[in-house]
């Protein structure tokens, strides 16, 4: 398997993908924008061949049991997360623009405050965690020795989510500076450190703080190479003394507000999943719902990693009011929904008629049967979604935070509401009614998107309609 996944990742490969992906593009969006999304769908298609390679060696290691507990402690690290506050995005956007500027004392100004804010918010999640981890395992309801193991590598969890924020800061800055092609090439290479170091470990006879080592390891690559990075763009020294303005802190903590707040949100659907499943089902019935949940999602980010270079392009766009901006984000927006379902659908379909051969092919001795169903229900809930991102990519380049937010809204807190309430109900809570769960909201937030999108262009165009009636009027 490792041989053939290496002969896939040879340069030759490589290239003709990158062509075939450059000429289905450029035959829809053109050249820079081309140039973004085919980097996007690359690191895509790879990161999906690093999955396939992974989790079958770690069920193999590790086991069901044991991996689902390394599942709970990646779930404790989403948990983490929401010390961001949307922070890294921000960064993105507020780089980009005095990157076009050539300001680059600000661009050293916001990656130092976002420094200190992250510290801030970090420590006050972080502490918590450490101080009540007792309780936070008790949450899981698991056996006293699977406990006794989460307790143990828990502070370890919680130390690397505060330095994980610092990293999303550096490499959001790469993205910022224009070379988003390099900040998804150094995540791909510690995606594949980070696989690489947890199985060498795990073959050597360790258990499942393996795979805590390799997630620190790819992170410290990321961190370095960032650095490296931007200092040879920009020539930044980052123990020079840096400067704070009161404008800068506002934009940076206004963007990321709107952003954290979906961020928040997301934690109800697959970590609130996660830890509905294992109080209510067992800890066996997590890695099934991650192992169908997160394959689902990488077929979804085949499509949505190309789609994500539409939200900068669209910002450029938006701030123009000729007739002619408008046009083309409108046509921008409409070729990537068709281009989603004319692409994804048929491949869909293909993999769910297919899913058990798939499966067994993939995961051999460690397929469990009630995997094909449950994966099945989750290609759908993944093509919901999917329905829903070139209109919210559009939407967060207009700067209607507001509107991504009431979309994560409807996914997310109604995924809680079904959760629970098939608790309160006398049938069982299973992996599957999760995912039948998730499916319905999906397709909800996504409906309230493309609805959004066709409500902001059609207000526009009646404000264009407006305005030349009035020029005429006054000729």
């Amino acid at each position: 398997m490792f041989c053939a996944f290496g002969v896939f990742l040879t340069e030759k490969s490589l290239n003709s993908i990158n062509l075939m992906i450059k000429r289905l593009f450029s035959a829809l969006f053109g050249s820079q924008l081309r140039q973004n999304m085919s980097s996007g769908v690359i690191r895509a298609v790879i990161n999906a061949a690093v999955l396939l390679v992974s989790y079958p060696l770690y069920l193999h290691y590790l086991g069901y049991e044991k991996f689902g507990l390394w599942s709970i402690l990646t779930t404790v690290l989403s948990f983490a997360q929401i010390s961001n506050i949307g922070i890294a995005q921000a960064v993105t956007k507020l780089t980009a623009e005095e990157y076009g500027r050539n300001n680059k004392k600000a661009i050293q100004a916001y990656i130092v405050m976002a420094l200190t804010i992250l510290i801030i918010s970090g420590t006050t999640v972080v502490v918590p965690m450490l101080i009540f981890k007792t309780q936070i395992v008790a949450l899981f309801k698991l056996s006293p020795a699977n406990g006794q193991i989460v307790s143990w590598l828990l502070p370890y969890i919680a130390l690397l989510s505060l330095y994980v924020l610092f990293v999303q800061v550096f490499n959001a800055t790469v993205m910022g500076l224009g070379r988003m092609d390099l900040a998804n090439s150094i995540q791909l290479i510690g995606q594949v450190l980070s696989v690489g170091s947890a199985v060498f470990l795990l073959w050597m006879g360790n258990g499942i703080e393996s795979l805590l080592i390799g997630s620190a390891l790819s992170y410290l690559f990321i961190h370095i190479v960032s650095l490296i990075i931007i200092k040879r763009i920009t020539g930044l020294h980052f123990f020079e003394k840096s400067y704070w303005k009161r404008g800068y802190l506002k934009r940076l903590l206004h963007f990321g507000a709107g952003v954290s707040g979906s961020s928040l949100l997301s934690l109800l659907v697959e970590p609130f999943t996660k830890l509905m499943l294992s109080r209510h089902v067992g800890v066996t019935a997590v890695p099934i719902f991650e192992i169908s949940f997160r394959a689902a999602v990488q077929i979804r980010a085949l499509f949505e990693s190309g789609l994500s270079a539409i939200m900068p392009e669209i910002s450029r766009l938006s701030g123009s009011v000729s007739k002619q901006a408008w046009q083309r984000i409108r046509q921008i927006t409409i070729r990537a929904m068709k281009l989603v379902v004319s692409v994804s659908f048929p491949f869909y379909t293909f993999v769910f008629i297919a899913a058990e051969f798939l499966l067994k092919l993939w995961l051999r001795q460690q397929y469990r049967p009630e995997l094909t169903s449950a994966f099945r229900i989750m290609l759908i809930a993944s093509f919901f979604s999917l329905a829903g991102v070139p209109a919210f990519h559009t939407i967060m380049g207009f700067g209607k935070v507001r509107y991504c937010l009431i979309a994560n809204s409807i996914s997310a807190l109604g995924n809680a509401v079904i959760l629970i309430s098939i608790c309160y109900l006398p049938v069982a809570l299973t992996v599957n009614r999760a995912g039948l769960g998730l499916s319905v909201v999906f397709g909800l937030s996504s409906i309230y998107l493309i609805y959004k999108f066709f409500e902001l262009v059609s207000q526009h165009d009646n404000r264009i309609t407006n305005s030349m009636s009035v020029i005429y009027q006054n000729e």
